[in-house]
């Protein structure tokens, strides 16, 4: 089989060696004659994958004591009205930082949930830019503070953490999840989709503090409530089995190749090589994105034309190179390189920008 070249912002790559231990052992798993996806999730083999796959995301992340894993569906579009609903109490307001589509989402949905503050919006900039850390100040009747580390769409990076105090502070990181070392103390929540750096679509990661759960309105419903799925090990329901097992195999892969540190240097090689791809082309290329704010997941670039855009694109993936078309809402190119995608697609990339280049001079 002849691989192509995966730059899709997600679901996104995912490790070779994870794809074939998961063919090998669907039927099978591991010789027990069934499936993990037919396994009851009360039963041993289940439960072992489960807490397994708990322990090496606390152990990856460095998640403290009292701090609970959680596995929800509904992605981090489900976490927008869940985190409001659990955390925002009346009388209080929700400090949101907008930076780009995910971020505005979130504040979207926030508000019908109850009052929020939108701390800043990057909306006069394009969202190109973020506020300085420091400059991240919880409002005087704040419940939390939101925001969103990385911009997939808009291919802008939280570098610094907003210190908010006393005041809770919840980052979705569904886009760079475990491609940096986190100081997860600094957060009361953290959550994340899977399917960009993590495994397979269908899962949802919440790293909660046990007091922030504990303190869950007794008015929502069970799903809704972050207490119900705390309380029972994310077992209340039956847990996106499949994507949870990808997890699993994603995370040993990380680990295999040297944790959150090794992959912080991993996403900096690669994409600096873009970056510097995209500032040698004399003006070819440019990114939109203030420097200091600059993704390591998602290089987002504008050609001259958005008639070349459409022949740069059209001729990438002739070459096995997908998933290059920037995002529907402000168009030009996206190369999404997460955790899993190999440098060598990324130098090919590369290359090909330079002769692509080269070849309208």
């Amino acid at each position: 089989m002849s691989r192509k070249m995966n730059f899709y912002a997600g679901p996104s790559t995912l490790p070779l060696e994870v794809l074939e231990e998961l063919k090998n052992n669907i039927a099978d798993y591991h010789g027990e004659g069934y499936s993990i996806v037919e396994a009851s999730h009360r039963g041993k083999v289940y439960d072992q994958l489960h807490n397994e796959t708990v322990d090496l995301l606390k152990e990856l992340m460095g998640i403290p004591e009292g701090y609970s894993v959680l596995f929800l569906g509904g992605g981090a579009t489900l976490q927008f009205s869940m985190v409001p609903m659990n955390i925002l109490s009346a009388g209080k307001t929700a400090d949101y930082v907008n930076s780009g589509a995910w971020g505005g989402k979130a504040v979207k949905d926030a508000k019908k949930v109850g009052k929020v503050n939108v701390l800043f919006d990057g909306k006069d900039s394009n969202y190109s830019s973020l506020p300085a850390a420091s400059e991240v100040k919880p409002s005087a009747d704040s419940a939390y503070v939101h925001i969103t580390s990385n911009e997939t769409i808009g291919g802008l990076q939280w570098k610094e953490w907003p210190s908010t105090g006393d005041t809770p502070l919840v980052a979705d990181m569904s886009s760079d999840i475990l491609s940096r070392p986190v100081p997860v103390e600094k957060f009361a929540m953290i959550y994340a989709g899977a399917q960009k750096n993590l495994g397979p679509a269908g899962a949802t990661i919440v790293i909660i503090r046990d007091d922030v759960w504990k303190n869950a309105p007794s008015d929502l419903t069970a799903y809704l409530s972050y207490k119900t799925h705390a309380e029972k090990n994310s077992l209340y329901n039956t847990p996106p089995v499949f994507s949870i097992w990808g997890i699993n195999l994603v995370l040993k892969w990380i680990k295999k190749h040297g944790g959150a540190e090794a992959m912080a240097e991993r996403a900096a090689k690669k994409s600096q090589l873009l970056y510097n791809a995209i500032e040698e082309s004399e003006g070819f290329y440019r990114c939109p994105v203030d420097p200091n704010n600059r993704s390591t997941m998602n290089v987002i670039f504008r050609l001259p034309s958005e008639e070349l855009e459409a022949k740069f694109i059209k001729e990438a993936e002739a070459r096995g190179m997908l998933g290059l078309k920037g995002h529907r809402d402000i168009g030009g190119c996206r190369a999404s390189i997460y955790n899993s995608v190999p440098p060598k697609d990324v130098e090919a990339l590369v290359e090909f920008m330079k002769s692509f280049a080269n070849q309208q001079a």
